[in-house]
Order: structure tokens, then sequence, then C-alpha cells
């Protein structure tokens, strides 16, 4: 609705169901919500039945999936200190309840992903020393719920969504690696991945290709979010591609060659600018933007010129790949006695300068 934290919505609620109906006409795959996107909270089981029954058959009618659900755990005033790192036990069973019935609404729906973000789980002051207990907490949470998960036969993949600040001063889970490494102290850590994005690793100055190549690079990737960022602003939410257009190249240009099956999702918001109009604007750029890239990002890898300059910069000899690998003593002692032509790599060039504008003769339209 245009909402920010200086200024009232400028924008009338849509509802879900019309939300659907227009998302099908711009060719969307599918739509993904928090619970009280489409449930507002504290609505009475019967009007909750209806809500629902209203959704799915503007679902069925449509053909648009619901790949993820998520919970709002940072818009009520008890999640104030946190949800599931907050320090009082109530509030942490409130937060695990809010989840359950999330995951048990996804389930209606079809969900298989289940997006945790602790917006909430942060800090400005440090004089409480929180941040010995929280770790143990945002355990036992996502354990509690992985648990609920195989008791129901639910078949949710949880995909945890770092972010460094905003709206704490400080998030605990602030990047992708801070979760990735938490991921492995878990009961059933098969079960959890990440969800990460482009905004929140933009944010800090982090280089968001760079992130998404390593939680592929261990399977992790179970869903992403793609919008635009500036460094070092709030989280703009931006219209994928508005603003960082090299680096969402590269990022499609990685998702597309990987082998990521999972869904590409736009977690961005139309300006606040902009009337009912824009908003559909927006939804249709962050799709047309997307495939547009990834159509460039096919054109370069098959140009001969990109190939012959690739093929170079991998250049293998065959002496040198028999020193490295797995380890052995003979290996080791053969390492110590080759001769390592020092001078040449000293002076090689690996044409980055001529391959980088190649790219971006792709990105401006002057080739391909």
């Amino acid at each position: 609705m245009g909402r920010d934290p200086f200024g009232d919505a400028v924008r009338e609620k849509l509802d879900p169901v019309y939300v659907v109906q227009k998302l099908a006409e711009l060719g969307a795959y599918g739509v993904n919500l928090h619970d009280e996107d489409l449930i507002p909270r504290d609505t009475p089981p019967r009007e909750r039945d209806q809500i629902l029954r209203r959704f799915r058959k503007a679902l069925e009618e449509t053909g648009l999936r619901v790949p993820m659900v998520t919970a709002n755990l940072f818009s009520d005033p008890a999640f104030k200190d946190g949800a599931f790192t907050s320090p009082d036990p109530w509030v942490r069973a409130y937060a695990l309840r809010k989840s359950l019935e999330t995951m048990d609404l996804g389930a209606e729906l079809g969900a298989e992903i289940y997006v945790v973000w602790p917006g909430r789980e942060g800090a400005e002051v440090e004089a409480t020393g929180k941040s010995r207990h929280v770790w143990e907490w945002m355990r036992e949470a996502l354990n509690y719920m992985a648990a609920y998960a195989k008791d129901q036969g639910y078949a949710y993949r949880f995909a945890l969504e770092p972010k460094p600040n905003e709206p704490r001063g400080d998030i605990y889970f602030a990047t992708v690696g801070s979760f990735l490494a938490f991921i492995y102290t878990l009961e059933d850590p098969d079960r959890f991945g990440l969800n990460p994005e482009f905004a929140h690793e933009t944010m800090a100055g982090l280089n968001f290709v760079h992130a998404v190549a390593q939680v592929l690079e261990v399977g992790k990737l179970f869903h992403i979010d793609l919008n635009d960022q500036r460094m070092s602003r709030f989280d703009q939410d931006l219209r994928f591609g508005a603003e960082n257009l090299k680096a969402a190249f590269f990022l499609v240009d990685l998702l597309e060659h990987s082998g990521y099956q999972g869904p590409r999702h736009f977690d961005a918001h139309a300006l606040r600018t902009e009337d009912e109009e824009g908003v559909w604007a927006f939804a249709r750029g962050c799709m047309r933007t997307y495939l547009i890239l990834k159509e460039k990002a096919e054109a370069f890898r098959q140009d001969p010129e990109v190939q012959t300059l690739l093929a170079e910069y991998y250049r293998a000899d065959k002496e040198a790949l028999a020193l490295l690998g797995s380890y052995s003593r003979e290996k080791a002692e053969a390492l110590k006695r080759a001769h390592i032509p020092l001078e040449a790599l000293r002076r090689r060039g690996y044409a980055l300068e001529r391959l980088d504008q190649l790219a971006v003769e792709y990105l401006l339209g002057v080739r391909g």
C-alpha cells in the first residue's frame, strides 16, 4: 500500500483474489505470502475458512501456485524485542504457535517451502547479554518446527533468510555465511537451506553473486528473493534490475547455468509514487527484466570470442593438475621438487578487461 516509516499508505489495499487474477494476467507462475497477508490477525475460524476458500478457488481458476509461505513475526507489538529470540518465553511460544499455524495454512495451499525471516531477532542494546542465548532459542524453535512438519507429514523445506539490519539495529543472522554455519547445528540440517535476498547482502556492501554461488555449491539454495538495492540505504526492495544491472546480469547467468530448479521470487515493492497501474507495471517489469537478462546471458555464453577467452582463462596444465587434488606423501614430495614457471605466471594477463567489456556490450544491446 506504499507505507513507509514517515508516511501513511498511498494506495488502497488490494483483495488477495484480485491480486491472484492480475498476476495471472501478467504471466506469473505463483504468489507467495505471509500468513497475515491472506488471513488478518485475530480472524475468527469461520471467517478464516471463507477467506481460504475464495483464495483457493482463485488459484484453481488461474493455475497459479503457492510455492512458499512464511509467518509475519515482526508486525505484532509483542515481537518488539524478538520473536523466537524474545527474552519472554510466552512471546517465544506465541511466535512458535503462529509459525505452526502458518505451516498448516501453507500445507492447505500446496506450499513446499517455508521461509523464516528473523526480522525482529536483533538488538540495539548489548547490556542484556542476550547474544549468549539467542542461538539456543532460535535452534530450539527451528528444531520444533522441523519435527512438527515431519509429524504432520508436511514436505516442507525450510529456507532461512539473513539480513544485516532493519527493522532492528543489528540482526543476529546478518549474512548468508552466518545462517549457513548455523544450519549444521540443527537436528535435521537436511531440511534447512537458505533464502538469500539481493537487497540484504547489497545493503552491507557484499557481493550477492558470490553469496549465492556459495549457497549453490553446498546445495542449500532452497529459494531466492530477487529485487534491487543501493548500498548502505534502508531496505529499498526496488524493482529487479532497477539499479545494479551488471550484478543482476551475472546473478541470472549463475542461476540459469547452475541447475537451480527453485522459484525465482520477486520480494520487492512498487515505489510509493505509484498508483495501482504503477504497481502492475512494477510487477511486469521484474519478470520482464529477468527474462531479458536470461536471454542476454545465454547469448554471452555462446559468443565465440567469450568462449575463446574463457578457454584461455581456465587453461589447465596437466603437470600442474597432477600435483593438486587430494593429499598423498608422494604427491607432496613431487610438489616440492616441481619446477614452477614463476616468471611466466608473473607476466601472465587474464584478459578480464576484454571479457568484462563484452558483458557490458551485451547489456547495452550492441552485441547479440
